[in-house]
């Protein structure tokens, strides 16, 4: 069932084929699914654009398989089109399943953080400095690099392990002046334990390599280029000082590699935000002394479309010339969903699931609130902030004082369970997001039509729970909840399809991880379009249940005369 055909990128010819695939099968799902905002779900009835038969199956299905369907998991007693649907995107969607870097890069040996550098890290940015300065160091290794400039470096994590730990010149441009002075700090701790190290090891001093730190904000591709031009320098004297070597040793990175004795760099970037991952490679064909160039993107949400000046160079969507001459254009909202994370969907369980929809459906209540008592307000679909956050937490600290003050009575009750946070108390279904008539009732849940207090504990119910985010909502906006808005007829109107959004926004987020790929193609096209110039690849090198945006773009210069040019 469902195209059976592999997917390459390993050529141009390859990569605009499975683009052009997914650009005939996003096509008719822009004015369904793509572009219309969850927000609206009610007040556009979203749920109409969806096939009748699909969506009445869905609405049944245990929550635990809506989860699963942007990993392309079916289940048999589904109808034909709709499995025929999932897994034909599914075929299309770029493997993103941790690679294994020491056989993809033979000679890369990944070392694990010591604890001094690690200091500050959680546990998600160990795992990606880790896997990443690995691949950085070996492509550094490869093209001789002199330097490694790394771009939007925050507190300088991956920075400071390619220079203490593989040894390699670098220096860490970010934006924020705190984040430099922060590079800085650690980076002073770290040498005094290395020069303590060395000192009580009777090993002698060594010259370490310490990050150069620069304050800029990137905005284009002149003003990388000219960071790499004028901040790596091209004497032979001062790049050994930079590298900390004597002149006498100077080490396997005093070689550079063209006629013009210019230095050679390599770029890279963890998780380099929107544009600035687009400026990366732009500048890695536009620069000379750029030779090579590791990229893993994020953000995608805050990609340009809009032409720039001459239109292509600043552009972010689409890079490559052939996504260009088909005219598409994504827009925010098919951006926003490139975001998306099949495997943090699929790591949520069946109460955080239930509590996801749920706040789905929430806002998209209130934004029929604001349509009718504040049409001024709810043109601009305005941002509310985390409310469903906010919300989970306060729920959390009265289900554990609920446990607590249980727990000192005794009780041995066994003739229901307390609620996880934010999942109501006449929620019956196993596992179902909204109507549970049909299904079984969990075991030792409550019953809808028992009393809402259980030993002078109150039990939140659906409309409590939609009123304290309305009420949250409206202060965050500056709005006074006057007495003629009347929270409880909309949520009243509402409810019957509550139960709708759960299966619309699984398929719709389904089409994340392919709006991802036609993203990454693109930009690998881009690269792949220059000819035998360049050698280009596509590498997934963290763990996508650890790190979503898992997948490296690597690209290095084998053409003399781009080069040289």
């Amino acid at each position: 069932m469902g195209d059976e055909r592999r997917y390459s990128c390993e050529t141009a010819a390859d990569t605009v084929a499975w683009i052009n695939d997914i650009i005939q099968f996003l096509t008719p799902h822009f004015s369904s699914f793509i572009n219309p905002h969850v927000v609206h779900f009610f007040k556009d009835r979203l749920w109409e654009n969806v096939n009748a038969e699909w969506i009445n199956f869905l609405r049944r299905e245990p929550v635990q398989n809506l989860l699963l369907i942007p990993s392309g998991v079916v289940q048999d007693h589904w109808p034909t089109s709709l499995k025929e649907f999932i897994l034909k995107l599914r075929s299309m969607v770029f493997c993103r399943e941790q690679a294994d870097i020491n056989t993809a890069l033979p000679g890369l040996q990944m070392t694990s953080i010591n604890r001094v550098i690690a200091q500050g890290m959680n546990g998600k940015k160990k795992h990606e400095v880790e896997a990443l300065s690995a691949v950085v160091s070996i492509v550094a290794d490869s093209v001789r690099a002199d330097a490694i400039v790394d771009v939007g470096a925050g507190q300088g994590y991956l920075a400071q392990v390619l220079a203490f730990q593989y040894q390699h010149p670098v220096i860490a441009i970010d934006a924020c002046s705190h984040h430099g002075m922060v590079t800085d700090a650690r980076a002073e701790r770290i040498k005094k334990h290395y020069t303590s190290k060395m000192v009580k090891s009777g090993s002698g001093m060594q010259n370490l390599n310490v990050p150069k730190t620069i304050t800029c904000r990137v905005l284009s591709i002149e003003s990388l280029k000219t960071l790499v031009e004028t901040s790596v320098p091209s004497d032979d004297h001062e790049q050994s000082t930079l590298r900390g070597e004597n002149q006498e040793d100077k080490g396997k990175l005093d070689c550079p590699n063209d006629a013009n004795n210019r230095p050679s760099t390599v770029l890279a970037g963890l998780h380099a935000c929107g544009d600035l991952s687009v400026i990366m490679l732009k500048t890695f064909l536009g620069c000379r002394d750029v030779e090579a160039v590791v990229s893993i993107g994020c953000c995608y949400n805050l990609l340009s479309e809009e032409s720039i000046g001459d239109g292509e160079s600043q552009c972010g969507f689409p890079m490559s010339h052939a996504v260009r001459s088909t005219g598409l254009s994504l827009g925010k909202s098919a951006r926003d969903l490139a975001c998306q994370s099949a495997e943090r969907w699929r790591s949520l369980d069946m109460h955080a699931g239930i509590h996801n929809f749920e706040l789905h459906a929430f806002r998209a209540a209130f934004q029929m609130v604001l349509s009718k008592y504040y049409p001024e307000v709810a043109i601009s679909t305005p941002s509310i902030g985390r409310k469903g956050k906010a919300l989970r937490r306060r729920n959390q600290r009265r289900s554990a004082e609920s446990d607590s003050k249980l727990h000192l009575k005794g009780s041995t009750c066994n003739t229901r369970q307390n609620f996880p946070a934010g999942v109501p108390a006449e929620s019956k279904a196993e596992g179902t997001f909204g109507s549970a008539s049909e299904t079984q009732t969990l075991s030792g849940e409550i019953s809808s039509n028992e009393s809402a207090e259980y030993e002078g504990i109150k039990i939140d119910n659906k409309f409590s729970n939609f009123e304290n985010f309305c009420q949250s909502g409206l202060s965050h906006l500056g709005l006074k909840h006057s007495h003629d808005v009347s929270l409880q007829g909309t949520w009243k109107e509402v409810e019957p399809f509550s139960d709708l959004i759960g299966p619309y926004w699984s398929l719709r987020a389904a089409l994340g991880p392919l709006l991802e790929t036609l993203i990454l193609l693109d930009r690998l096209l881009f690269l792949q379009e220059q000819g035998n110039a360049l050698e280009a690849y596509l590498l997934p090198i963290f763990d996508p249940n650890i790190s979503p945006r898992n997948v490296a773009i690597i690209a290095k210069k084998i053409d003399k005369d781009l080069r040289s040019s």
